[in-house]
């Protein structure tokens, strides 16, 4: 049974809230549940006014695997912007697109 106090549920339970959503609906995660590692850090692609950086890394999300990863980063690399995240594969196809465009002359 849970239990209300000024509208929060005790912490027990909001852990276990947290839990019971994941196995519902997989693509809810919150913000707080979110573990990543930057385990290789590549290149910063450019610089913003505020001081975020657009870089390419490799990121390691939630204990898995690392993969490229392109987003934008706060100074302390606490915060991030939304991104995209890449396998080696999709990597090498987009090396060989972007090589494609070249003039090799």
């Amino acid at each position: 049974m849970c239990t209300f106090t000024n509208g929060f549920i005790e912490e027990s339970h909001v852990l276990w809230y947290n839990f019971t959503v994941r196995l519902k609906r997989k693509e809810i995660i919150m913000a707080g549940d979110i573990k990543f590692e930057i385990t290789e850090h590549i290149s910063i692609l450019s610089e913003g006014s505020k001081g975020w950086t657009k870089e390419l890394n490799k990121v390691s999300w939630n204990d898995r695997e690392a993969k490229y990863d392109i987003r934008d980063w706060s100074p302390d690399h606490e915060k991030m912007g939304k991104g995209v995240t890449l396998s080696d594969d999709e990597v090498k196809k987009l090396k060989e697109l972007l090589g494609a465009g070249k003039d090799n002359s």
